[in-house]
C-alpha cells in the first residue's frame, strides 16, 4: 500500500516476511558473528514499541532451525495469521541484531534479566532514519492485557464507514472487524491500500488494534462515543467510534467511524488514468540485473499481455501484491502474459537502489523483470511515466493489451489481511487477464 498521508509521512513516502538486506545499512551488532544468539530463548514472545506515549505491542516466535535462531513476526487478522520469517540474525558483544525481512530495518536487542529483552527498532530507510525503544518478554502470547472493565464488551463486529483526519487533510476508509468476545481482528481499507493484519482486544466500549511487520508499526485505539471535551456544535450518530491512529515514531491521526454494511471506497480503477490523448506508456529503465534495460517495446513483450507493477522494496502492500504475482506468473506465463516490476526506491542512486530490488526479487522469487524507475515519491513517478495522471499509491498495477495499449490502471492492492476483499481483488485481476488474452 502506499497507505495514507500518515503512513507516508512516517515511512518517508506519501504506503507486507523478514530477511537480509544486501548489507547496505548497519547497527551496533552488525559485523559480528552469526552464531546462535543466547538472548533469544525459543518460544513465544511479546514485544512492545514505546512511542508517542503509547506502547505498540507485537508478537513473535523464536525457533531453532538448522542449529540457528530464526524469528517469526506474527500478525493475526481477518484471514488467519501471517508469519514473517527473519533469518538474518547476528550477535556482537551483548547485542543481537535481527534484520527485518526484505525491509531496511532491524531489531537490535540485549538481555534485560531473565527472559526479557530491551533495545530498539531501527528504520534505516525512513527519510530521517530513526530508532524506537522496545522491550520484550518471553512466554507472553496476548497482545493486550486482559480486559479490566466490568462492562459488557461493546459490539464492534461488521463493516464501518470511517474518516481519518490528519491536520486539515482527511481521507475515507472502510473498517472491517470480526469480534469474538473480547478478541478483535480486522483492517482498514483506503483508496491507496490497506493497513494489513490488525488484531487486538475490546475493553468495555473501547478497542485496541495493532500490527508490526518490520517496516511499519501501527496502533489504533477508539471508544464508542466522543471523548471530552465534546464539541456541542456537532451531532453524532449512535455507535460512532472516536479514535486515534499512531504510526511509528511520530505519525498521529484521529478517526471516526459509524456502522455501515454498505460502506464502499471509490473505484480503484478510476483514481489514476492516462492523460488526454495518450494510449501507451513509453519508458526504458535500467534492469536491476546490471547491464540491461527494460522497455515495453522489447521483443519479449511484443504480442503479449503485459502487467506493469509499480512497486517499492520498502512497501508492505507491494510485498502482499508480489506474494500473489510471483507464483501467479510462474503458473500463467506460458499463456502469453508478462509482468514488469517498476521499482521506486528511497535512494536516487542505482548502485544503492538496485541491490534492494534485487534482494526483493530473490526473496519473493520474482521470475519477471524488475527495473529501477526512480525515487519513491509521486513527483518521480509523474516525471518517469509522464503519460499518467494523478498517480496516488504504491503499488499501482497497469494492464497493457497485446498491442501495448493501456487498458486498465488499478490503484493500491487489497492484501490477504482484508479477507473477502483480497478474494475480490485477485478474482478481478484474473478476469482482466482472461479478457485481454482472449482478444
Amino acid at each position: 500500500m502506499s497507505l495514507s498521508l500518515l503512513a507516508a509521512a512516517t515511512l518517508g513516502f506519501n504506503l507486507a516476511g523478514c530477511s537480509s538486506n544486501s548489507g547496505n545499512s548497519s547497527e551496533s551488532a552488525t559485523g559480528g558473528t552469526t552464531a546462535a544468539a543466547p538472548v533469544l530463548t525459543p518460544g513465544p514472545w511479546r514485544g512492545a514499541l514505546a512511542t508517542q506515549g503509547q506502547a505498540i505491542p507485537f508478537l513473535f516466535e523464536v525457533k531453532t532451525e538448522a542449529g540457528k535462531p530464526v524469528v517469526y513476526l506474527i500478525n493475526k487478522g481477518l484471514n488467519g495469521e501471517e508469519r514473517l520469517r527473519c533469518e538474518e540474525i547476528s550477535s556482537a558483544g551483548d547485542s543481537t541484531t535481527i534484520r527485518m525481512h526484505a525491509f531496511d530495518a532491524a531489531l537490535v536487542v540485549r538481555a534485560d534479566g531473565k527472559d526479557k529483552l530491551k533495545g530498539t527498532w531501527v528504520k534505516y530507510d525512513a527519510k530521517d532514519p530513526y530508532r524506537v525503544p522496545l522491550t520484550a518478554t518471553a512466554g507472553v502470547q496476548e497482545l493486550f492485557p486482559a480486559a479490566q472493565s466490568t462492562d459488557k464488551p461493546g459490539s464492534f463486529n461488521g463493516t464501518w464507514r470511517a474518516t481519518f483526519q490528519d491536520g486539515d487533510d482527511s481521507y475515507p476508509a472502510t473498517g472491517v472487524f470480526t469480534q469474538q468476545g473480547n478478541q478483535l481482528t480486522g483492517t482498514f481499507l483506503t483508496t491507496t491500500g490497506d493497513y494489513r493484519y490488525l488484531s487486538g482486544a475490546v475493553n468495555g466500549q473501547k478497542l485496541q488494534l495493532s500490527t508490526f511487520d518490520g517496516s511499519h508499526a501501527f496502533l489504533f485505539t477508539a471508544q464508542n462515543g466522543p471523548k471530552a471535551p465534546v464539541d456541542i456544535t456537532k451531532e453524532y450518530a449512535p455507535n460512532t467510534l472516536f479514535g486515534d491512529f499512531y504510526s511509528g515514531k511520530s505519525g498521529h491521526e484521529t478517526w471516526t467511524a459509524v456502522p455501515d454494511p454498505k460502506a464502499k471506497l471509490p473505484d480503484a480503477d478510476t483514481l489514476t488514468y492516462l492523460k488526454k490523448g495518450e494510449s501507451r506508456l513509453t519508458f526504458k529503465f535500467p534492469n536491476v540485473i546490471e547491464g540491461g534495460s527494460v522497455s515495453p517495446t522489447d521483443p519479449k513483450y511484443r504480442g503479449k499481455v503485459v502487467v506493469l507493477q509499480v512497486l517499492g522494496s520498502w512497501c508492505p502492500n507491494c510485498m502482499d501484491e508480489t506474494n500473489f504475482l510471483a507464483p501467479w506468473y510462474e503458473k500463467n506465463k506460458q499463456r502469453g502474459v508478462e509482468i514488469i516490476g517498476l521499482g521506486y526506491e528511497r535512494s536516487p542512486e542505482y548502485t544503492k537502489a538496485a541491490p534492494k530490488l534485487r534482494n526483493m526479487r530473490e526473496r519473493f522469487k520474482m521470475g519477471y523483470d524488475v527495473a529501477f524507475a526512480g525515487v519513491a515519491n509521486k513527483d518521480s513517478v509523474a516525471k518517469s511515466l509522464p503519460q499518467l495522471a494523478k498517480f496516488l499509491a504504491f503499488p499501482t498495477t497497469i494492464f497493457l493489451d497485446k498491442k501495448g495499449n493501456v487498458r486498465k490502471i488499478h490503484t493500491g492492492f487489497s492484501g490477504p489481511g482484508t479477507g473477502k476483499y483480497y478474494e475480490e481483488e485477485t478474482a478481478a485481476f484474473n478476469k482482466e487477464i482472461d479478457k485481454l488474452l482472449k482478444e
